[in-house]
């Protein structure tokens, strides 16, 4: 018999064998190490974890040990390093095929990046595949003029519909494969952004203090001349 580890993955508790252990270690060690220059870093190694944990609850069902197996499905289906680029030593991962397509689809959720209210016109058009939300805002306020139900339809909506917060949930948003390369490239998306806020932020504040100098300035010019 394997001796097994009780670990927590994503927040999740597991028992784990030893073999599966030891993969799984390996797995997510290469990962780190490759994620570790990039901004986001600590988020993107997270949000991979939240999706093993999710990978293996949605294999384990009834048995209550994640089995080597278990961990080499679920790595098949994140992705490897060198699936984009990185070369690794991953080889024995490169005949493993999970034995059914994990597939979600997309899902509706609020997008809080792309919002005027609630998010909701613009959660609606990434999960009709509508590129532009402007649209389905165009629609609801059409709709509401015309004396529709428009706005008790975006009340309801707000109220149920959960907000996307994790990688995770945009990419099922967008209908894309929440796999290590596209989780990556949400989290450093997101990163950049807030790095433009900031950025906007500070040239903001600058301006106001120039502004604030130049209007001393011009009080000081004036009360000399009086």
């Amino acid at each position: 018999m394997n001796k097994t580890h009780n670990i927590n993955i994503g927040g999740f508790p597991f028992t784990i064998d030893d073999d599966a252990y030891a993969t799984l270690e390996s797995y997510l060690s290469k990962i780190e190490g490759h994620f570790r220059r990039s901004e986001g870093y600590e988020e993107i190694v997270d949000d991979i974890e939240r999706r093993i944990a999710e990978l293996l609850n949605d294999r384990l069902k009834n048995k209550k040990i994640v089995s080597s197996d278990d961990v080499r499905q679920a790595i098949a289906i994140l992705g490897t390093p060198e699936d984009f680029g990185t070369a690794s030593d991953y080889d024995d991962y490169q005949d493993a095929t999970p034995d059914r397509e994990y597939k979600t689809g997309r899902k509706l959720y609020r997008d809080p990046d792309d919002k005027v209210i609630g998010g909701v016109c613009s959660g609606l058009a990434a999960y009709f595949g509508i590129q532009e939300p402007i649209w389905v805002r165009v629609g609801f306020a059409l709709v509401f003029f015309a004396g529709g139900l428009s706005l008790p339809i975006y009340i309801l909506l707000w109220a149920l519909v959960p907000v996307a917060e994790t990688p995770g949930d945009f990419l099922a948003m967008r209908g894309e494969k929440i796999n290590v390369k596209n989780i990556a490239k949400i989290v450093e998306e997101q990163v950049e952004q807030i790095s433009d806020q900031l950025s906007e932020i500070g040239q903001d504040w600058k301006s106001k203090r120039r502004k604030k100098k130049s209007e001393r300035k011009e009080r000081k010019s004036w009360k000399d001349h009086l």
